[in-house]
């Protein structure tokens, strides 16, 4: 979900009271295109302000907590190609330090990531001033603080701009673009991060969003007192949930998006822009990512919304846009143009 500084995972879906709109969504499928980093210059000074310390700053405490695991959340712990596809981004947002996750996936320019849209654009907490992140960095298979695969800059970043009339007020009308791609400069050495990583993942559009599901994020907290402090909780280490993904309702107080699935999950914050998979194969750590993670919402067994503050017998989905043929695939092919 979004940074502290927005909806957050944590607390689910922005509790802010409906209003007008304040501008006109654009028509689907329009990309918006911001220029992150290009010149020598200034990508060696994203690298600069990604220091060790900076990224420190973005660990929360660790705890005693015994591990505990479920299909509702766990470390990944098998060293093939998700290991390395899936990476954490880091960001200023704001003038706030905060981080998401995005993943490497099959593209011409063998450079191209997806994540969040609110990971590269967002606005305040009262919808406005809308700005592009800064400082956007991608660390394919962090873990533990390291960089195994090298550090790449983010050189543009492309949303759909719908995305950029957003004012977290109207989620029914702007959830379904908070989806974004990034296209990442080469390393130091002039690789770039497909041949680094040595795979991609294959991108789906318009699959369908039911049946089972897979999700990965790198959060700085849990819904579950018990995994608090836990490495792939804290944003130290990867993690992920598997379950039967159900398309989230919404609420007459706040109406959802169409196409906005999700499974049993208590990933929070920093979770956001990872990739949620409807096919993958375990053993070579390649699927088909279908969505990304955008928010949280409490359903009950039947599948419908449970009202605000009311989560006895409810259980906690992490839910994001489904990627469509209307709004994703004009965007993925935007991004592996670009250069």
């Amino acid at each position: 979900m979004m940074s502290t500084k927005s909806k957050s995972l944590v607390v689910g879906c922005a509790a802010l009271a409906a209003g007008s709109l304040t501008a006109p969504p654009a028509a689907a499928g329009s990309a918006g295109e911001h220029r992150l980093a290009t010149s020598e210059a200034e990508q060696q000074a994203v690298q600069d302000y990604w220091t060790p310390e900076r990224i420190a700053a973005l660990t929360e405490p660790s705890s005693d907590n015994p591990p505990k695991a479920g299909p509702d959340g766990a470390p990944w712990t098998t060293p093939n190609a998700l290991a390395k596809t899936v990476g954490r981004l880091f960001f200023t947002d704001h003038g706030e330090d905060a981080s998401c996750t995005a993943t490497v996936v099959e593209a011409a320019n063998r450079s191209t990531i997806v994540t969040a849209g609110h990971c590269v654009n967002n606005t305040d907490l009262l919808g406005e001033n809308n700005q592009w992140s800064q400082n956007v960095l991608f660390i394919p298979g962090y873990h533990d603080g390291q960089a195994p695969l090298g550090r790449f800059t983010g050189r543009i970043a492309i949303v759909d701009e719908t995305w950029l009339h957003n004012d977290q007020q109207h989620g029914e009308v702007y959830d379904a673009y908070d989806q974004a791609f990034v296209v990442l400069n080469p390393d130091e050495r002039g690789q770039r991060a497909q041949d680094v990583v040595g795979a991609a993942q294959r991108i789906g559009f318009g699959e369908p969003g039911a049946g089972t599901a897979t999700s990965f994020g790198y959060p700085r907290a849990t819904s579950d007192p018990a995994r608090e402090g836990l490495p792939e909780y804290i944003g130290e280490r990867l993690a992920y949930c598997r379950g039967t993904a159900k398309e989230n309702p919404g609420t007459p107080e706040h109406p959802a998006a169409a196409n906005q699935w999700g499974i049993p999950c208590t990933m929070g914050g920093g979770a956001s822009g990872g990739p949620r998979f409807s096919e993958l194969n375990t053993t070579t750590g390649i699927g088909t990512v279908v969505g990304d993670n955008s928010q949280s919402a409490y359903l009950d067994s039947d599948g419908n919304s449970c009202p605000p503050g009311e989560q006895e017998g409810c259980t906690r989905y992490l839910v994001g846009p489904q990627f469509t043929t209307e709004i994703t695939e004009p965007l993925h092919r935007r991004a592996e143009e670009a250069w």
